[in-house]
């Protein structure tokens, strides 16, 4: 029954299905990052990203004034609301940093020096102490919040000092460091293809090993060595590091691609004189178009993301950061917990990421596919 026209086989909706729940476990993070984005920073700390629509339990910090006490039958009493507007519910309360939801509304909270605290649901509390009271206390509760959501995010990043230089510094990393990878990959890959010379398949297998190589393990020798010849923590640095870590992947993929095409076209030309040059740049540069393609995509994704190998080898001033140092640094600072600002600079940051990548896709699988069946 599988093979009649028109039916699907049981395995097709597994594939189907496993396709779909694939995509969709991809998508839930992003979509979470997405709506954190526009979310208030402590609503962010207080629930996750699932809740948003929903009110959030937050707990907040009031100040009962000192000069409003007044003496009750020998007990200083301050009485108020919690809510300046006039309207809110309190969940729980404290008097102690320690414990700010010690109690439920409408209790009352035995404090230390025998004072008391009491909090009403809508906020009405009362505070007593049998000693004068010189400062203001403290008063912890909870309430639920409307759930917030704005552009402040946005803006903080967008009209942050610099960031159209960052942008400028991105750009000028991101681009000589995918062209130069491209252009000695290419040569290489097809020495590797197509030309005969003692110790190519030790090449071969040199660049297959480079492929696990951790970069981590080269950035402090490579600085060293920068350092020595006069281009340490500089713009032509990083391209020249970006272009090591970057060329056994691109070695890699278009000599697979070159190697899978068709040989008696590339033998006809040399029968009818041409060089190995000319062989390259007007026949198997042409055709290897959707390899370059699909490397120039991991290349340029990779570079524009990149904060590891910019730290090391950029000048550590703000003039020379690019998008990720300056959202890492300058932004987010070094605890890096305001999770708002991280997830709105994600999505400004993957906008020509996606611009680039839409526009090249076409190529990707058929590059990455080319040479792998014969």
């Amino acid at each position: 029954m599988d093979n009649i026209a028109g039916t699907k086989s049981a395995l097709s909706w597994v594939v189907n299905l496993s396709v779909i729940f694939l995509v969709v476990l991809w998508l839930i993070p992003t979509v979470g990052l997405l709506v954190s984005s526009f979310r208030d920073r402590d609503q962010i700390s207080a629930s996750g990203w699932w809740l948003s629509p929903f009110p959030v339990e937050q707990n907040f910090q009031a100040k009962a004034a000192a000069d409003d006490a007044t003496s009750q039958n020998g007990t200083n009493v301050i009485e108020g609301n919690l809510f300046s507007e006039g309207s809110g519910e309190v969940i729980r309360f404290g008097g102690s940093r320690n414990n700010p939801t010690a109690n439920a509304a409408g209790e009352t909270a035995e404090l230390s020096k025998d004072r008391t605290l009491t909090v009403q649901q809508n906020g009405d509390f009362v505070y007593t102490s049998p000693a004068e009271i010189k400062r203001d206390p403290s008063i912890y509760y909870s309430t639920k919040t409307p759930p917030k959501f704005s552009m402040d995010n946005y803006r903080t990043i967008m009209s942050s000092s610099n960031m159209d230089l960052a942008f400028i510094n991105t750009l000028t990393v991101t681009i000589p460091a995918t062209i130069i990878p491209i252009l000695i990959a290419a040569f290489a890959a097809y020495a590797l293809a197509w030309m005969d010379f003692a110790g190519r398949g030790v090449l071969i297998a040199v660049v297959v090993g480079l492929l696990v190589v951790p970069l981590q393990l080269a950035l402090v020798p490579l600085l060293q060595f920068h350092n020595k010849i006069g281009i340490g923590q500089s713009f032509l640095g990083i391209w020249m590091a970006h272009t090591g870590f970057g060329l056994p992947l691109a070695i890699y993929l278009l000599r697979n691609y070159m190697v899978g095409l068709p040989r008696d076209i590339i033998e006809s030309a040399k029968v009818d004189g041409a060089t190995d040059f000319q062989v390259f740049t007007r026949i198997v540069l042409p055709l290897s178009f959707p390899a370059l393609a699909s490397f120039a995509i991991f290349q340029f994704l990779w570079t524009w993301n990149d904060l590891l190998v910019a730290k090391v080898f950029l000048p550590s001033n703000s003039e020379s950061w690019v998008m990720t140092v300056k959202i890492a640094d300058d932004l987010l600072g070094s605890r890096g917990g305001d999770w708002g600002i991280l997830a709105a600079a994600a999505f400004i940051s993957i906008a020509v990421p996606l611009i680039v990548f839409f526009t090249m896709q076409r190529y990707l699988v058929r590059g990455l596919l080319a040479g792998s069946v014969k």
